[in-house]
């Protein structure tokens, strides 16, 4: 069965009312009706991350993250188990080819590996992304 990538881009505009746009709305709703989605190893700790931090600067409640991190375990993704050959082989390979940190490269690498859309808000990870062929969620 076919899916998406899913760019932490994205998926933390469902975290603030002032980020939230169609685009991403569209890729929730994708999720909601049961289109898998997968994210690269490193997804989980930039989520948390970007949560610890939004409650540090008090944009988010403890309340709010607990409920969000728990929202987010409950989704059905796919997380590519990555490792170091991977990070350190065909990432780190189309980073240096397309000049983006290898952190966005993840995500543009398992899109290319399973042919599946990036549903990303980056704009240079889109335009890496045409550039490699590869296909963009369309919302």
């Amino acid at each position: 069965m076919s899916g998406f990538v899913l760019d932490a881009s994205v998926a933390l505009c469902w975290c603030f009312d002032s980020q939230m746009n169609a685009y991403a709305g569209a890729v929730e709703a994708a999720l909601e009706g049961g289109v898998p989605a997968a994210v690269p190893f490193l997804w989980p700790l930039e989520m948390g991350h970007a949560l610890a931090r939004a409650e540090r600067l008090r944009q988010l409640s403890a309340g709010e993250v607990d409920s969000l991190a728990e929202y987010f375990r409950s989704q059905l993704f796919s997380v590519d188990p990555g490792g170091i050959e991977l990070a350190l082989g065909s990432i780190l390979s189309l980073a240096r080819r397309t000049g983006l940190s290898t952190y966005d490269a993840s995500y543009l690498e398992l899109a290319i590996r399973r042919g599946w859309p990036l549903a990303t808000l980056d704009a240079d990870l889109r335009k890496a992304a045409r550039r490699q062929g590869a296909k963009l969620f369309q919302g």
